[in-house]
This record gives structure tokens, C-alpha cells and sequence, in this order.
């Protein structure tokens, strides 16, 4: 399998689509379906050369994907999930989308980090929540469902990934924020999804050593593996990106870890960087 250049530790590389336009899907996924990879993520701004300050890491245009065959060439497909109107009202957040397939209902469900318009990150309502769209293909129009807080309406959703597990179970993933009513109590927490994967059961586990972490979970030899990641761009240990999905192509003998460098001069020339 070819693989694509990552660059060095303060270095941007951007990856082109076939039609020679920079790949503008950020903090997403990649998911297998219909014979090929797809990549997915939330199109960010693209501000003014030089530009520098908040706005470039909210969409405008909402959640994109391109195609594959192998990892390397990627086509446009288009928007899967768009900004419209009333609580999809642009420019906001449909930050960190992740897509799983569900057998018994055959549909795919999209989840995210719901910020609302202008798409500022809060403690109120609509400034941090799961956000759920739900489509009947992989690369189709997502309908969404609406969003919420899981567990309780204190717990501020942050950076959140997927978890499918080899029987079908899915989990939610997410750093819960109540720092604004317990000082600096955020945590990692899972959460088990229902049945269709449109919403959380009342199942879910805190874990305490991972503090202010995302994570992504891998399967392989018997255990379970999470690779925590602090919420911060500026970490030496994951040259200077954050976790952004775990992948198999090859059905679980090896797995791709793919992160993200943030470029706060210019969002849409944000870096995937990936490891095997």
C-alpha cells in the first residue's frame, strides 16, 4: 500500500484531491464501504493568506467526503451533512464527525461536536453538545436528528470519537466538561449507544486517569488498546497534532493512527499526519 508524506514537526502538507484542490476535511474519519476508503470531515474556512486569529475552525459549508481506492488518490464527493438553517445555521460546528454502519437497521450514523452559530465554544446551551444525522449510504445526504448532552445536561461535550466493537455494540467517546461547576473536573467518559446507534443508553463508564484527553480505541490480540491525547495542539508527543481516528485496512492484522496539526494561520491548510 502506498503511503502519503507526513511532514516534519512545525511543517504543513497538504493533500490534493484528484481535481487538484487541496483535501478540505478536517478532524474527521475514514470508513470502508462500497469497495473503497472514505474520508470525511468538517470543511473549514478558507481565510485570507496570513490570516490569523479565531474563525477559520467553523465551517460554513458543513460535513464533506471524498473516495478512495487506494489511500493515496482521493475524489470529491461532495457534502454529506450541510449547514442550513435554524440550529445548522453557518457558520458553526460540526466538529470531529465520525460515521458507523449499523447491520440490523442498514443505515449509517453520523455523530459530531455540535457548537451552534457563530460557532464559539461555551458552557450554555448549544455551545457544546453530540450532535446525530443519519443516512441510508455511506457518501448520501445525512438527515439531521438534532443534538443533546449525554448524561446529564452539566456534562459540556468536547473533542468525542466512535467505537464499534466486534459484536455490533457501538460507544460513545467523549471528554466531559463540568469545570464550570466542579474547578477542572473534565474527564474522559464512555457511554454505550442504543440498539440503531441514535442515541446513549444510561450505561457509561468515567475513566479517571485520562484527564482533559481525547482518545481513539483499537481492538487487537485480545485486548483493548486506547491512545489518549491531551486537548492541546502544542504536544511534542504526537508531533504537534491531535488524535483524530484508528483504522484497519486490512480487517485487524494492522492499524493507521490518524491525527491532525492544526495550522491557526490558515485552517484549510490543516495536516493529516498518520502513523502505522
Amino acid at each position: 500500500m502506498k503511503t502519503f508524506r507526513n511532514g516534519k514537526l512545525d511543517e504543513f502538507v497538504d493533500i490534493y484531491d484528484t481535481d487538484g484542490r487541496v483535501v478540505n476535511a478536517s478532524d474527521g474519519g475514514i470508513i470502508f464501504a462500497d469497495g473503497k476508503y472514505h474520508l470525511y470531515g468538517q470543511a473549514l474556512r478558507d481565510l485570507p493568506e496570513g490570516y490569523r486569529g479565531a474563525g477559520g475552525q467553523v465551517t460554513e459549508t458543513g460535513v464533506v467526503m471524498y473516495c478512495s481506492e487506494d489511500l493515496v488518490k482521493w475524489e470529491y464527493e461532495g457534502v454529506v451533512l450541510s449547514c442550513e438553517e435554524g440550529e445548522l445555521r453557518a457558520p458553526m460546528r460540526f466538529e470531529r464527525p465520525k460515521i458507523i454502519y449499523n447491520e440490523k437497521t442498514g443505515r449509517y450514523v453520523l455523530w459530531c461536536h455540535y457548537v451552534e452559530y457563530p460557532g464559539g465554544h461555551g458552557f450554555e446551551k448549544g455551545k457544546g453538545e453530540i450532535g446525530v444525522a443519519v443516512s441510508d449510504s455511506v457518501n448520501g445526504c445525512y438527515r439531521w436528528l438534532g443534538h443533546f448532552r449525554p448524561i446529564d445536561d452539566d456534562g459540556v461535550v468536547r473533542d468525542r470519537t466512535l467505537y464499534k466493537d466486534s459484536d455490533g455494540t457501538a460507544y460513545l467517546i467523549f471528554d466531559r466538561d463540568i469545570s464550570l461547576i466542579e474547578k477542572a473536573n473534565r474527564c474522559l467518559y464512555i457511554v454505550k449507544l442504543s440498539e440503531d446507534y441514535l442515541s446513549c443508553t444510561d450505561e457509561y463508564r468515567r475513566i479517571d486517569p485520562a484527564y482533559r484527553r481525547e482518545a481513539a480505541i483499537l481492538y487487537h490480540g485480545g485486548y483493548y488498546y486506547m491512545i489518549p491525547r491531551e486537548c492541546r495542539d502544542e504536544a511534542s508527543t504526537t508531533f504537534n497534532s491531535q488524535t483524530s481516528y484508528v483504522f484497519s485496512p486490512d480487517g485487524g492484522e494492522s492499524f493507521i493512527h490518524v491525527s491532525e496539526r492544526h495550522n491557526t494561520k490558515s485552517f484549510l491548510h490543516c495536516s493529516y499526519i498518520s502513523s502505522r
